[in-house]
């Protein structure tokens, strides 16, 4: 009832893209964890092919980010936001309807270049409407779109027990009713001219060293958001030998999620700095990972997702408010885009090392490594964001870096 509440304080544009976000992770999750499957069993294509079909969907969400954010602040978020949905909805339903690789390519392609469009606007478009709301603006932003990652999966997999189809269809369905509740629902609102060229507005946002120093610090809150889906999924199930055990993470993560985000950050904003707060979420997230080196089972993975996920509630609100104090307003997209290409190159290196990290551990009797492993990346971005903290680089509430700070 708090969500709903504060959910209802918000101009009805915010109160959208936060039904908006419920939706995108719903039809997200419930199609994608189940593609890798459909592809190599029910179209018998090799892990290779399967590979390229879903690295081609990354590259082209991940090394477009940049795209969206810029079209977002040049041609206004709404219609970004509405052409990224419609795009999805187009990829979504090519793979229901293709079997063949040409086919499998374009909607991998369609579907990455959505994400990169609304991702960055979404967040460009809520931080303008909230005011100095964003904070929790964007905590509850975290509530809905955690909501439906639980709910997709678990939506997937009734669906699937009819055929794939029908849960790709669905997906695109849902993508498809978000495209017109957005295009009738958000107000257009006048696009500021950022008084140069697109590369202009790059080589300036990659001019501000200080913001690229915290994108980069931020390669420990990426890489150990992502062990939601690797590495905790994992130990879940080795701790119980049940493979359902993977959706115990999401339900202790939606929980505490619904019942703790909230209250995390209405404490939290009136206490200390905002940085501060990041560098503690992140040391948080570092800590989740202790306790399945101390003990084994299933209590020690869960006490892990839990503690991960309350780190997540700290950092992630402050986060999202602070990238658009590192510089003027008119590149809000475009400081998201780019925030999330650099974030997002760091974090897929990240990842690389936690999956080197648990093959050594299985194949030289150190289960634990890859833990660790996950504890120095969250002490290493915590040490980072507080090292820049100190040297002043970051922005306040109440006053944005415009100048390129060093870092």
């Amino acid at each position: 009832m708090r969500t709903w509440r504060e959910m209802r304080g918000f101009p009805l544009a915010v109160q959208l893209l936060l039904v908006n976000q419920l939706g995108v992770n719903t039809g997200f999750y419930l199609l994608i964890p189940y593609l890798a499957t459909h592809l190599g069993e029910n179209l018998g294509m090799s892990a290779a092919v399967v590979g390229i079909v879903l690295g081609v969907r990354n590259l082209s969400q991940q090394g477009l980010f940049i795209i969206g954010g810029s079209a977002a602040d040049r041609l206004g978020a709404r219609g970004v936001i509405i052409a990224g949905c419609a795009l999805r909805t187009v990829g979504f339903a090519l793979f229901a309807l293709g079997d063949g690789l040409p086919v499998l390519l374009a909607a991998s392609v369609l579907s990455g270049l959505a994400g990169a469009l609304f991702n960055p606007a979404v967040r460009a478009y809520l931080a303008q409407e909230a005011g100095e709301r964003k904070a929790e603006a964007f905590a509850l932003f975290n509530v809905f779109a955690t909501t439906g990652a639980l709910v997709g999966p678990l939506l997937g997999s009734a669906l699937l027990l009819v055929d794939f189809r029908t849960s790709a269809l669905t997906a695109a369905g849902i993508f498809a009713v978000l495209t017109v509740a957005q295009a009738l629902v958000l107000p257009a609102r006048k696009v500021e001219p950022s008084g140069s060229g697109v590369l202009g507005d790059w080589r300036e946002v990659l001019g501000n060293r200080a913001f690229l120093a915290f994108s980069l610090a931020m390669v420990g809150m990426f890489t150990l958001e992502n062990q939601l889906y690797l590495l905790l999924p994992d130990g879940a199930r080795r701790a119980t030998g049940w493979d359902g055990a993977a959706g115990l993470v999401f339900l202790v993560g939606t929980v505490a999620n619904l019942a703790l985000q909230l209250r995390i950050t209405r404490s939290l904003k009136s206490r200390g700095s905002r940085a501060g707060w990041i560098a503690t979420g992140l040391a948080v997230m570092g800590l989740a990972f202790v306790p399945p080196v101390l003990a084994a089972g299933a209590v020690p993975v869960l006490a892990s997702a839990l503690l991960l996920y309350l780190g997540i509630m700290i950092a992630s609100p402050f986060v999202m408010e602070l990238i658009p104090r590192f510089g003027r307003p008119e590149l809000t997209g475009t400081y998201f885009g780019i925030f999330y290409v650099v974030s997002g190159i760091a974090a897929a290196l990240g990842n690389a090392v936690v999956g080197w990290a648990m093959d050594a551990g299985e194949h030289g009797g150190r289960p634990w490594l890859p833990w660790v492993c996950c504890a120095l990346f969250g002490a290493l971005s915590a040490g980072g964001v507080a090292w820049l903290r100190r040297r002043g680089a970051l922005p306040t509430p109440a006053q944005p870096v415009r100048e390129k700070a060093d870092a």
